[in-house]
Protein backbone atom coordinates (compact mmCIF):
# COMPACT_ATOMS: atom_id res chain seq x y z
CA UNK A 1 0.00 0.00 0.00
CA UNK A 2 2.87 2.36 0.81
CA UNK A 3 4.25 1.70 -2.67
CA UNK A 4 0.99 2.74 -4.29
CA UNK A 5 0.89 5.85 -2.18
CA UNK A 6 4.42 6.81 -3.15
CA UNK A 7 3.52 6.36 -6.82
CA UNK A 8 0.49 8.57 -6.32
CA UNK A 9 2.71 11.13 -4.62
CA UNK A 10 5.06 11.06 -7.62
CA UNK A 11 2.16 11.59 -10.01
CA UNK A 12 0.89 14.50 -7.94
CA UNK A 13 4.36 16.06 -7.77
CA UNK A 14 4.75 15.77 -11.54
CA UNK A 15 1.33 17.33 -12.06
CA UNK A 16 2.32 20.20 -9.76
CA UNK A 17 5.58 20.68 -11.67
CA UNK A 18 3.74 20.68 -14.98
CA UNK A 19 1.46 23.39 -13.67
CA UNK A 20 4.53 25.44 -12.80
CA UNK A 21 6.57 24.46 -15.83
CA UNK A 22 7.59 27.27 -18.11
CA UNK A 23 6.98 27.27 -21.82
CA UNK A 24 10.65 26.42 -22.37
CA UNK A 25 10.45 23.42 -20.00
CA UNK A 26 7.42 22.07 -21.81
CA UNK A 27 9.12 22.63 -25.16
CA UNK A 28 12.25 20.76 -23.95
CA UNK A 29 10.10 17.88 -22.72
CA UNK A 30 8.27 17.69 -26.06
CA UNK A 31 11.59 17.75 -27.93
CA UNK A 32 12.94 14.96 -25.69
CA UNK A 33 9.83 12.91 -26.47
CA UNK A 34 10.38 13.60 -30.17
CA UNK A 35 13.91 12.22 -29.78
CA UNK A 36 12.49 9.15 -28.05
CA UNK A 37 10.14 8.61 -30.97
CA UNK A 38 12.98 8.95 -33.47
CA UNK A 39 15.05 6.36 -31.59
CA UNK A 40 12.08 3.96 -31.54
CA UNK A 41 11.67 4.43 -35.29
CA UNK A 42 15.41 3.77 -35.72
CA UNK A 43 15.11 0.53 -33.75
CA UNK A 44 12.09 -0.50 -35.81
CA UNK A 45 14.02 0.09 -39.05
CA UNK A 46 11.98 3.11 -40.18
CA UNK A 47 14.99 5.46 -39.93
CA UNK A 48 18.49 4.53 -41.08
CA UNK A 49 20.50 7.31 -39.45
CA UNK A 50 19.74 8.99 -36.13
CA UNK A 51 21.99 11.99 -36.66
CA UNK A 52 20.42 12.75 -40.02
CA UNK A 53 17.01 12.77 -38.38
CA UNK A 54 18.26 15.49 -36.00
CA UNK A 55 19.16 17.89 -38.80
CA UNK A 56 15.51 18.94 -39.11
CA UNK A 57 15.58 20.31 -35.55
CA UNK A 58 16.92 23.69 -34.47
CA UNK A 59 20.38 23.52 -32.89
CA UNK A 60 19.06 24.44 -29.42
CA UNK A 61 16.58 21.54 -29.53
CA UNK A 62 19.01 18.89 -30.66
CA UNK A 63 20.46 18.25 -27.19
CA UNK A 64 17.03 17.50 -25.69
CA UNK A 65 16.20 15.23 -28.62
CA UNK A 66 19.50 13.39 -28.18
CA UNK A 67 18.69 12.88 -24.49
CA UNK A 68 15.42 11.24 -25.48
CA UNK A 69 17.21 9.08 -28.03
CA UNK A 70 19.78 7.93 -25.48
CA UNK A 71 17.04 7.01 -22.99
CA UNK A 72 15.29 4.77 -25.52
CA UNK A 73 18.49 3.22 -26.85
CA UNK A 74 19.79 2.38 -23.37
CA UNK A 75 16.43 0.88 -22.44
CA UNK A 76 16.75 -1.40 -25.44
CA UNK A 77 20.07 -2.86 -24.39
CA UNK A 78 19.13 -5.87 -22.32
CA UNK A 79 19.96 -9.56 -21.96
CA UNK A 80 18.40 -11.08 -25.09
CA UNK A 81 16.97 -14.58 -25.12
CA UNK A 82 16.49 -14.93 -28.86
CA UNK A 83 17.94 -13.65 -32.13
CA UNK A 84 15.28 -10.98 -32.63
CA UNK A 85 16.05 -9.43 -29.23
CA UNK A 86 19.79 -9.72 -29.89
CA UNK A 87 19.41 -7.84 -33.18
CA UNK A 88 17.53 -5.08 -31.34
CA UNK A 89 20.24 -4.73 -28.67
CA UNK A 90 22.93 -4.67 -31.37
CA UNK A 91 21.07 -1.92 -33.20
CA UNK A 92 20.62 0.08 -29.97
CA UNK A 93 24.39 -0.12 -29.33
CA UNK A 94 25.10 1.06 -32.88
CA UNK A 95 22.71 3.96 -32.33
CA UNK A 96 24.56 5.00 -29.18
CA UNK A 97 27.88 4.98 -31.00
CA UNK A 98 26.28 7.03 -33.80
CA UNK A 99 24.89 9.62 -31.37
CA UNK A 100 28.30 9.85 -29.71
CA UNK A 101 29.93 10.60 -33.06
CA UNK A 102 31.83 7.30 -33.10
CA UNK A 103 33.97 8.27 -30.11
CA UNK A 104 36.46 5.53 -29.26
CA UNK A 105 35.45 5.21 -25.63
CA UNK A 106 31.78 4.78 -26.55
CA UNK A 107 32.67 2.21 -29.15
CA UNK A 108 34.74 0.23 -26.67
CA UNK A 109 32.02 0.39 -23.97
CA UNK A 110 29.42 -0.81 -26.47
CA UNK A 111 31.79 -3.58 -27.62
CA UNK A 112 32.22 -4.65 -23.98
CA UNK A 113 28.44 -4.71 -23.57
CA UNK A 114 28.07 -6.83 -26.70
CA UNK A 115 30.69 -9.20 -25.28
CA UNK A 116 28.71 -9.41 -22.02
CA UNK A 117 25.53 -10.19 -23.96
CA UNK A 118 27.30 -12.93 -25.92
CA UNK A 119 28.82 -14.40 -22.77
CA UNK A 120 25.41 -14.40 -21.08
CA UNK A 121 23.82 -16.49 -23.82
CA UNK A 122 26.79 -18.85 -23.93
CA UNK A 123 26.89 -19.20 -20.13
CA UNK A 124 23.12 -19.69 -20.04
CA UNK A 125 23.27 -22.55 -22.56
CA UNK A 126 26.17 -24.20 -20.70
CA UNK A 127 24.27 -24.05 -17.41
CA UNK A 128 21.17 -25.54 -18.99
CA UNK A 129 23.16 -28.41 -20.51
CA UNK A 130 24.90 -29.09 -17.19
CA UNK A 131 21.61 -29.08 -15.34
CA UNK A 132 19.99 -31.45 -17.82
CA UNK A 133 22.95 -33.82 -17.60
CA UNK A 134 22.93 -33.73 -13.81
CA UNK A 135 19.20 -34.39 -13.58
CA UNK A 136 19.47 -37.16 -16.20
CA UNK A 137 22.04 -38.92 -14.03
CA UNK A 138 19.80 -38.57 -10.98
CA UNK A 139 16.88 -39.93 -12.98
CA UNK A 140 18.89 -42.96 -14.06
CA UNK A 141 19.85 -43.59 -10.44
CA UNK A 142 16.21 -43.35 -9.38
CA UNK A 143 15.16 -45.83 -12.08
CA UNK A 144 17.94 -48.21 -11.03
CA UNK A 145 16.75 -47.99 -7.41
CA UNK A 146 13.18 -48.76 -8.45
CA UNK A 147 14.27 -51.73 -10.57
CA UNK A 148 16.24 -53.12 -7.63
CA UNK A 149 13.16 -52.94 -5.47
CA UNK A 150 14.47 -50.19 -3.21
CA UNK A 151 11.77 -48.06 -1.62
CA UNK A 152 11.32 -44.64 -3.11
CA UNK A 153 8.77 -41.86 -3.38
CA UNK A 154 5.94 -43.56 -5.24
CA UNK A 155 3.57 -40.61 -5.04
CA UNK A 156 4.85 -39.12 -8.30
CA UNK A 157 6.12 -40.69 -11.50
CA UNK A 158 9.87 -40.29 -12.08
CA UNK A 159 9.23 -38.36 -15.30
CA UNK A 160 7.06 -35.77 -13.61
CA UNK A 161 9.50 -35.48 -10.71
CA UNK A 162 12.30 -34.99 -13.22
CA UNK A 163 10.42 -32.26 -15.11
CA UNK A 164 9.53 -30.44 -11.89
CA UNK A 165 13.10 -30.63 -10.64
CA UNK A 166 14.52 -29.29 -13.89
CA UNK A 167 12.00 -26.46 -13.99
CA UNK A 168 12.59 -25.44 -10.37
CA UNK A 169 16.38 -25.63 -10.54
CA UNK A 170 16.51 -23.88 -13.94
CA UNK A 171 14.39 -21.00 -12.65
CA UNK A 172 16.78 -20.50 -9.73
CA UNK A 173 19.97 -20.78 -11.82
CA UNK A 174 18.70 -18.55 -14.60
CA UNK A 175 17.60 -15.90 -12.12
CA UNK A 176 21.02 -15.84 -10.43
CA UNK A 177 22.82 -15.71 -13.78
CA UNK A 178 20.57 -12.96 -15.10
CA UNK A 179 21.10 -10.87 -11.96
CA UNK A 180 24.89 -11.15 -12.29
CA UNK A 181 24.94 -10.18 -15.94
CA UNK A 182 22.37 -7.42 -15.47
CA UNK A 183 24.61 -5.81 -12.84
CA UNK A 184 27.54 -5.73 -15.26
CA UNK A 185 25.31 -4.43 -18.04
CA UNK A 186 23.83 -1.69 -15.85
CA UNK A 187 27.32 -0.47 -14.91
CA UNK A 188 28.19 -0.04 -18.57
CA UNK A 189 24.85 1.62 -19.32
CA UNK A 190 25.42 4.03 -16.42
CA UNK A 191 28.85 4.90 -17.82
CA UNK A 192 27.33 5.53 -21.26
CA UNK A 193 24.59 7.70 -19.78
CA UNK A 194 27.16 9.83 -17.96
CA UNK A 195 29.32 10.08 -21.07
CA UNK A 196 26.44 11.08 -23.32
Amino acid sequence: MAEIKSTMDLVMERAARMGKASHDDLEQDNTRKQGMKLAAEFLDGKIDNLMTSLTGLAAEKQMAARQGMVEVLLRNIFLPRDETAKARTDKAARGIVEIGGGAGDLTSICAEMQHILGQYNQHREQLKEQLEEQVKMQYEQLLAQQQNGMPGDNTMSPEIALQNKIKEEWTRLESELTDQYNQALEQHKSTLKERL
